[in-house]
């Protein structure tokens, strides 16, 4: 499964919070603005752990069975207990509750990345690594200084 895509995350969103990753349905992905949320999620299913696993997002995507997270595979399997793992994957999908939580990124501050590969010439796209909060960004002002730079 690709869960990179639709936040401009690219490659790297395969190694955001050491891959545990997921897409969301376009209903939390409001339009981009819970790129980069954290989710704690846990399985209801005999084979699940107590604690789930903590995902940031990175990418939009519909599922069959129009569930609300599409988790990446090393996601899902962390939601087991210890040896159960291929039991919890047979499942392919399982029921889940989640919370929004804030999203902690002990060794980073907030990265702003240009996308230098825009397709449009006149449009400026921004990319925003490790938002360690629970709020999302929603808007983002930027204004032009001049500086002179011989005095």
């Amino acid at each position: 499964m690709y869960v990179c895509g639709a936040c401009g995350y690219g490659e790297y969103g395969r190694s955001v919070n050491d891959g545990d990753v997921a897409a969301v349905s376009r209903r939390l992905y409001r339009n981009g603005a819970r790129c980069g949320a954290c989710y704690q999620i846990k399985c209801t299913e005999e084979e699940c752990n107590e604690d789930g696993v903590r995902v940031v997002v990175t990418d939009q995507g519909e599922s069959r069975d129009d569930s609300d997270f599409i988790l990446s595979v090393q996601a899902f399997a962390k939601m087991a207990k210890p040896g159960m793992e291929h039991n919890l994957k047979a499942y392919g999908h399982v029921n889940v509750e989640y919370q929004r939580i804030p999203c902690q990124f002990p060794a980073n501050n907030l990265m702003l990345k240009i996308d230098e590969r825009s397709h449009y010439p006149n449009y400026l796209a921004f990319v925003f690594y490790y938002q360690a909060s629970f709020y999302d960004i929603t808007a983002v002002e930027i204004f032009e200084v001049y500086m002179d730079l011989f005095n």
